[in-house]
């Protein structure tokens, strides 16, 4: 998943900052429940607990330096409204919200009674849909709506229909004529016995959690066959989207439709109202925060700033380690960058430590040279872009990527990098256009806002050639990263919805992430071995270069309570106490 401005694993802990903590440079673990030692005003963290009625009302504002892009929840692959997505719907399964720490990784039965029953050698999942639930509108949910649901999906060409979802049964039909979509036989559904029925062509070891993901939340039968784009679709949750205006604000209130069916799925939320305003810079956003007239900022506080809130507030900042990387992907089908030796040059002339300090330091990145980020599924240490060789990075070396972009014969060529507009991005491609300029191209840098850049940089019709983007793992398995962000399947020309973005397509590495998927059904150990050499495969050819892996600061106001931190999706925004 996408992170605007910034689709998320902790290392089973949220950090929250000690009053010595001088540019959050002293952090203390908190266990599995976020915000025990660094609770707010508000009181204690009681993640996972019953209804603490006494905190129930009042309005959360939240601030982000632009909106999210379409408000489609399977067309959005943006973390801005991921989190949203949580308290507004739900799919058959969800990740079990209202917790902390390994408990969030935990997939539970949500608008499904219980959990598919797997049959036929692990290719048929059979659900049963709860009854008595309706959508924000006033309709109930039905099975007819969860097969429209995943026809839609195709119909809009979801982002990552042909990869995630490509093995239903229909699915090669639906992707060559999207508008004709029915799934027939891979999406079965009986209303007499309220059940669901998917058929996969073969098995897919990772299919409960593509079924736990907004791009499967169960929408109305009426909603478009195209992206909603500003016009909210009816919600099952506890919240309804009201109004969206992506110059402005997002206003989200109580769903009057809605009765807690699982706690752990979805629990109700505590404040009556909930406003996203994109109205403000992140210099602006700390500022808001600080005076208690906004109660939590999307976006990286500036660098300059995190001394300031880590001295003064410390007990409002929490700091979260991701399984997450900022990257440069490299248009690898238009010039300079369809020259292997070109991509190789930028990796090599990198300096991936100057990147973090203009993030803010060491204490909230590190530099990384894989796609895969440390401590997640597959990942292997190696780096084969770093002065003097070895497994990590240590020091850049201009003067090989000066011969290598001499050797390809595209010194002197025009390059144009792509970065948002808000000022810790800003900084870092401002930097990468100076690499640039010094290993010998005529570099620019064009700064876009954060609600049009992540399709923009997407769609081959801008002919991008080299932009700054990041990503936050949707589930933990390698090929949420390696086969969705480089996998043939995910490259879509003339499209917003193509996150392959290096346009990067080799039929021998895509073969062998079939194979490694396939492993992981059977064999996990062998299967992860195979992606930790994928990763390596696919950085010889360099379509991308790896910057680093991410802290994310939560920086919240000083009337906030019960912050609980989502390894899957980030802060709970609807469990937050603002009474």
């Amino acid at each position: 998943m996408r992170r605007v401005a910034h689709r998320t694993r902790l290392y089973s802990s949220s950090v929250v900052l000690t009053a010595a903590a001088m540019a959050l440079a002293a952090c203390s673990s908190t266990g599995s429940t976020a915000g025990s030692s660094g609770s707010t005003s508000s009181g204690a963290n009681v993640s996972g607990s019953a209804f603490q009625a006494q905190h129930k009302g009042g309005t959360l504002t939240m601030l982000a330096n632009g909106g999210g892009g379409t408000l489609d929840p399977q067309i959005n692959y943006t973390n801005t409204f991921w989190q949203l997505y949580q308290n507004t719907y739900d799919g058959l399964l969800k990740f079990r919200r209202g917790v902390s720490g390994a408990a969030s990784e935990e997939v539970v039965p949500d608008l499904a009674t219980a959990m598919p029953k797997v049959t036929n050698s692990r290719k048929t999942y059979t659900f049963t849909l709860r009854k008595g639930i309706k959508f924000s509108n006033g309709s109930p949910v039905t099975v007819d709506d969860v097969l429209a649901t995943f026809q839609r999906l195709f119909k809009v060409s979801s982002p990552t229909a042909g990869s995630w979802y490509a093995q239903i049964v229909g699915a090669d039909a639906c992707l060559k004529t999207p508008a004709t979509c029915t799934l027939k036989g891979g999406v079965v559904v009986n209303p007499k016995t309220n059940e669901v029925q998917f058929n996969l062509t073969s098995p897919n070891p990772e299919f409960k959690y593509q079924l736990a993901v907004p791009f499967t939340v169960i929408l109305p039968k009426s909603a478009p066959a195209k992206d909603a784009g500003d016009t909210p679709i009816p919600t099952t949750g506890p919240y309804k989207f009201v109004s969206y205006d992506p110059s402005s604000e997002l206003v989200m209130v109580r769903n009057p439709y809605f009765h807690e069916w699982s706690h752990a799925a979805q629990p109700q939320g505590y404040p009556d109202k909930m406003i996203y305003k994109f109205t403000l810079d992140a210099e602006a956003e700390v500022s808001a925060v600080e005076n208690g007239s906004a109660d939590w900022m999307f976006d990286p506080p500036p660098a300059d700033r995190l001394n300031e809130i880590g001295t003064k507030y410390p007990k409002q900042v929490h700091i979260n380690p991701q399984l997450a990387f900022w990257y440069v992907p490299m248009n690898v089908n238009i010039p300079p960058f369809n020259n292997v030796k070109a991509r190789q040059a930028v990796n090599w002339a990198i300096d991936r430590a100057a990147v973090v300090s203009l993030y803010g330091g060491t204490k909230v990145g590190s530099p990384v040279c894989t796609i895969l980020p440390p401590n997640f599924p597959g990942h292997a240490d190696s780096c084969q872009y770093t002065k003097g060789g070895g497994t990590t990075w240590k020091a850049p070396d201009v003067a090989k990527a000066k011969k290598l972009v001499e050797e390809s014969g595209t010194k002197g060529q025009q390059v144009t990098i792509v970065s948002q507009s808000d000022s810790v991005n800003k900084s870092i491609g401002e930097y990468l256009q100076s690499v640039l300029t010094e290993i010998g191209y005529k570099a620019s840098l064009k700064t876009l806002s954060e609600n049009i850049e992540f399709t923009y940089i997407q769609n081959t019709k801008h002919k991008v050639q080299i932009s700054l983007t990041q990503w936050y793992e949707d589930y933990p398995a390698a090929s949420d990263f390696l086969n969705v962000l480089l996998g043939c399947s995910d490259f879509h020309p003339g499209s917003d919805s193509s996150v392959n973005i290096a346009g990067f397509c080799d039929k021998s590495i895509d073969a062998k992430m079939q194979t490694a998927e396939a492993l992981m059904g059977t064999n996990p150990d062998a299967g992860n071995k195979m992606w930790g050499q994928i990763d390596q495969d696919i950085m010889k050819l360099a379509p991308v270069a790896p910057l680093f892996t991410p802290n994310l600061v939560d920086f919240v106001s000083s009337r906030v309570g019960n912050y609980v931190y989502s390894n899957v999706f980030f802060m709970n925004q609807d469990q937050l106490w603002v009474k």
